[in-house]
């Protein structure tokens, strides 16, 4: 058999064969044998079918199975001469076959070629500081606040800025080009006078009003109003007032403290926000870190990645997010969302995953980096305890879906990622 292999790019391979002429009459008389001992033709007994009619009769299956059980064969062995691993089905082209002469076929594959993944000590990273201050510290207490916020009756005959109105509430809404949306009921809408997110002069127009009391008005969003939707429409209103309140923020002290049930003080609480509050910014400065470690991994790759792995990447994307909407129960064809748009926007992210993939996979190969069974045994039981099935019936299920030696290269993966995180160079800002 003859083969020349021709480097296209970097990553693109064309694998060029010619089969002898021995080896595809041999083929082709095999798949004829086949054919006449099942065949069934008027005039002949079963089995009986001289192999020159089935030839003639059924030429066209003849040649096409014989064709591809030997473009089969010899491209797999050809790969596993030459020591290559396609990253997908090779693209089988101009495949040439006929009595008395050679069949003759060319292959395009990708592959992703060799490489030293380089010193991990000359890595670059920074840890952001999980220092947490006093003021954020106050924040979140004050959030805690608002949320304990509870509501009385106003001691007033008119609404003003502060009070919480409580009212029946019509809208429909204009477009700057004169369409009209549609019109839309709240029957028990609780609106905080004089709040940042009211309309533009809703607060003015309901302020001086009496309980039982009706307005309409019109409010007209500017023309560089935030929000693209409502910039330059105008929205009318009919509003009817049923009650006034206000909102009463409890004081920051050591009831309050007692009040969510876990902490005897003031102090207690601050401590424990302060700690949840570094928790948390330990969290996020891990992610930081790994980030930045990944995109030095991610810029050693010497090479332009086959579109068909970024492809690939993106693909998974769109599906983690159509399944994360799908839980939310949300229709990712109803969700009004440009899915084009979203698709080029996943293309660098997607791009830089899957170069540090391949540099991990190097480091992976370079460092003979193993995952034992006691790895695979405890990655089990995470999974164990996060769906109440055993281990053994997660790992049995794997196994018959072909997914262990998946499971296995992630972990892989991961201690290659431990690795450069330790040995990078890390400075905390």
């Amino acid at each position: 058999m003859k083969t020349e292999l021709v480097d296209v790019s970097e990553t693109r391979r064309t694998l060029a064969v010619e089969i002898p002429i021995d080896r595809v009459d041999a083929e082709l008389e095999r798949v004829t044998r086949r054919y006449a001992s099942q065949a069934r033709l008027p005039g002949f007994r079963p089995g009986k079918v001289p192999t020159s009619v089935i030839r003639k009769r059924f030429r066209a299956q003849i040649f096409q199975d014989a064709a591809e059980h030997l473009v089969g064969n010899a491209v797999e062995d050809v790969l596993n001469e030459r020591g290559l691993q396609p990253l997908e089905t090779p693209d089988v082209k101009d495949v040439a076959i006929d009595e008395g002469k050679p069949l003759t076929f060319t292959a395009l594959f990708d592959v992703v070629p060799p490489f030293d993944p380089g010193d991990l000590g000359t890595i670059e990273a920074t840890r952001p500081s999980t220092t947490v201050e006093d003021s954020a510290v106050d924040q979140a207490l004050e959030r805690l606040r608002d949320r304990a916020a509870r509501f009385e009756p106003a001691e007033a005959a008119a609404v003003e800025m502060g009070h919480t109105a409580v009212m029946s509430l019509t809208r429909q809404g204009t477009t700057s080009e004169g369409a009209s949306g549609d019109e839309e009921k709240v029957d028990q809408a609780s609106i905080e006078i004089g709040a940042p997110q009211n309309p533009p002069g809703f607060d003015a127009a309901v302020v001086g009003m009496t309980q039982g009391e009706s307005r309409a008005f019109d409010v007209t969003y500017p023309a560089d109003y935030a929000n693209a939707d409502l910039a330059g429409g105008t929205v009318h209103y009919q509003v009817t007032l049923k009650d006034i309140k206000r909102r009463i923020v409890p004081t920051l002290d050591d009831d309050f403290a007692r009040d969510l049930g876990e902490f005897d003080s003031l102090e207690a609480l601050r401590a424990r926000v302060k700690a949840d509050l570094e928790a948390e910014a330990a969290d996020a400065s891990d992610r930081q870190l790994r980030n930045d470690v990944l995109k030095a991994l991610a810029a050693r790759v010497p090479f332009t990645v086959p579109p068909s792995l970024i492809d690939r990447e993106i693909d998974r994307r769109l599906q983690d997010f159509a399944r994360r909407l799908m839980d939310q129960r949300i229709d990712p064809r109803q969700a009004n969302i440009d899915w084009a748009a979203f698709r080029e926007a996943q293309r660098e992210p997607a791009t830089d995953s899957v170069k540090s993939a391949m540099v991990l996979d190097a480091i992976v190969q370079r460092d003979a980096i193993t995952a034992t069974d006691e790895d695979v045994d405890a990655e089990l039981q995470k999974y164990a305890a996060g769906t109440g099935r055993s281990a053994e019936t997660i790992r049995a299920r794997l196994a018959a879906d072909g997914e262990l030696p998946r499971l296995i290269a992630g972990l892989r993966r991961e201690k290659a990622m431990q690795a450069a995180m330790s040995q990078a160079r890390v400075t905390t800002a």
